[in-house]
């Protein structure tokens, strides 16, 4: 069947189901139910309508008796209504792709570093814009997926699903997968660049940002990124070692958030716009003096996964992918508490309605929220008349308000919700320790700074808080590499529409050839998977044209060694590859452990039990 033919006949409608929350829960690749996204686009994106209807899932289609309103009640479908017409090239730029590569007698060659869902968004979506294009996909762990495998809580199994959707890309015959190459030490950019044509870089962040105050690195203080690592069976994070054991209370200082759609955001004040994927800087605070250990935790999905892991009862845990490591320390931790503490108000709360439920229908927990928290100007009111989300937290942070007991039981565990507070500076022990041994705080307000919008500033009236661990959440942060030009103010690459530019000077001609970003390298820590979708397609949507306007060297004139030329250069300076069928090796081996244990996998947590389970 010709290209355009398969197009017009599976051009007619993408599924997506969303719950109760308006939460994408389904993946569209999946959905849809072919090899990748961009085949069932409709030929003429002005005929695309959005339709819902309650309790049915949301259709994207050709029919023209309906209208985009849905996009105003239902708002968070907003981002992915970009996308679709983002996603949609023009049919001509794309057939010139086809005829480009399809013709070519040396393939195009393509290189994505990083497996995250950016990484393996671009390479499907190049796959399909390009038929004869090769494309390998490199990582520097041995283990595909990146955020799908690390940062999604173990409790939620259903969204590491899309790793079905991965897996047949990277089983695609013109794909091909290596692990254990780290950019920069195994092979260099300019290498890269030298071996293909077309270099994408999508390997995130992997760093955090600072909180800039004093006491910042006292021992006890964490990032919330190492110890979510750490709980999830990174190598990196295995020996965090975090001490449960001296604390009865936890919490977690952040501005970041991370949800199970992949949302992340940094900004100045607090609150999230999750229709935007946007997040904004929330601080927390520990309420009681008397409680001699603490940490902090920040309202958010993120400070909501990790407190769920904290207050959950072990036994349900020891059913999850949970690395065995962090199921042990957490079936001897001491901590009672959780105090989840923002720098605004609950008409602000960084998370949703969904997972906010579900940490407070954990059993035997006690939720505390004070009153005079919960009250809400008229500003307030405003936020939650225009915003669903945050009106529904509001009302669910209410009503747990109003049936909370007095006082706890002795056998409960306690989860304090507590406003308006950020922290100024880290104590110290002061026995020469080196350990953190409080906080001290400003309490906020809010203060009105342009139509909707208001920031919170400190009162000048600050309080010490006792803690003794720490974990802060205020940034994921992008590392760059040799040869790569990068803007340290922003965390990103300078780039147009995924196009690397030289420098940050701003001069869009600038540009650096055959090299592009996506993901959160191209645009910082936000958006959801939704925003990967968008992101990637608009990308490769750039190299398509730039692949038609002639700016690419063409393949057939210019052939590059491509994958050959990769492994020939990793096997000189005895780089152990890690190919997808080597990773496969690793999945079965965690499987059958975990099939002992009666959980679905038993991470291995070394990079050398993961390239020995490799190799057998």
């Amino acid at each position: 069947m010709a290209s355009s033919e398969k197009e017009t006949q599976l051009a007619e409608e993408i599924v997506i189901q969303i719950d109760e929350d308006e939460t994408i829960i389904s993946h569209p690749v999946d959905v849809a139910g072919v090899v990748g996204y961009g085949d069932v686009l409709p030929l003429s994106i002005d005929e695309t309508t959005l339709r819902k209807e309650k309790g049915s899932p949301l259709s994207y289609s050709s029919a023209s008796d309906h209208d985009l309103t849905s996009n105003q009640k239902f708002p968070e479908m907003a981002i992915f209504d970009q996308a679709i017409r983002r996603l949609s090239l023009s049919l001509s730029r794309r057939r010139s792709s086809l005829s480009f590569s399809t013709l070519s007698s040396n393939p195009l060659r393509v290189c994505v570093v990083g497996t995250g869902p950016a990484g393996f968004y671009t390479a499907e979506k190049m796959l399909k814009a390009h038929q004869g294009a090769e494309v390998d996909i490199i990582d520097r762990l041995p283990t595909p997926f990146g955020l799908v495998r690390s940062g999604v809580a173990p409790d939620h199994p259903e969204t590491k699903i899309v790793m079905n959707q991965f897996s047949k890309v990277a089983q695609h015959e013109r794909c091909s997968f290596f692990g254990n190459i780290t950019l920069g030490s195994s092979v260099s950019l300019s290498e890269l660049r030298e071996l293909y044509h077309v270099v994408v870089l999508a390997y995130g962040a992997e760093s955090d940002r600072a909180l800039g105050i004093p006491g910042e690195y006292l021992s006890g203080i964490h990032s919330a990124r190492e110890f979510v690592w750490w709980y999830n069976g990174h190598p990196d994070g295995k020996n965090l070692s975090p001490d449960l054991k001296s604390t009865d209370t936890a919490v977690i200082l952040g501005q970041v958030r991370v949800t199970h759609a992949w949302c992340v955001s940094l900004d100045s004040d607090a609150g999230i716009s999750l229709v935007e994927g946007r997040g904004k800087l929330c601080y927390c605070r520990f309420q009681n003096a008397k409680d001699d250990l603490s940490s902090y935790l920040f309202h958010g999905n993120v400070a909501l996964d990790v407190a769920r892991i904290l207050l959950q009862s072990t036994s349900v845990l020891a059913t999850t992918d949970i690395a065995s490591h962090a199921l042990e320390a957490l079936e001897q931790s001491s901590i009672r508490k959780v105090y989840l503490v923002g720098r605004r108000g609950p008409a602000q709360a960084a998370c949703t309605a969904k997972e906010l439920r579900e940490v407070l229908g954990i059993k035997d927990l006690c939720i505390h929220i004070n009153e005079v928290d919960l009250r809400i100007s008229p500003e307030d009111e405003e936020v939650l008349k225009n915003n669903r989300i945050h009106r529904r937290v509001y009302e669910l942070l209410s009503k747990a308000a109003a049936s909370a007991p007095s006082r706890p039981s002795s056998s409960q565990r306690e989860l304090h919700f507590v406003f308006f507070r950020k922290p100024d500076r880290f104590l110290d022990s002061g026995e020469g320790s080196g350990c953190v041994a409080g906080v001290h705080f400003e309490k906020t307000m809010l203060k009105a700074v342009g139509p909707g919008k208001q920031i919170a500033v400190g009162t000048g009236l600050y309080e010490d808080l006792d803690c003794g661990l720490v974990l802060k959440s205020i940034g994921y942060k992008s590392v760059p590499v040799d040869g790569l030009p990068f803007d340290h103010e922003k965390g990103v690459v300078p780039n147009i529409k995924g196009r690397v530019l030289t420098d940050t000077s701003g001069d869009l001609t600038l540009l650096e050839k055959g090299l592009y970003v996506c993901g959160w390298l191209k645009r910082g820590p936000t958006g959801i998977i939704a925003t990967n979708l968008y992101c990637a397609e608009e990308t490769v949507a750039s190299i398509s044209e730039d692949v038609h306007q002639g700016e690419i060297a063409s393949a057939s004139t210019l052939p590059k060694p491509g994958r050959q030329g990769l492994l020939q250069l990793l096997d000189n300076r005895r780089v152990r590859v890690v190919p997808f069928s080597a990773w496969e090796k690793i999945d079965s081996e965690e499987r059958r452990l975990g099939n002992l244990r009666s959980k679905p996998r038993e991470k291995l947590t070394t990079y050398e039990d993961l390239l020995k389970a490799a190799t057998e």
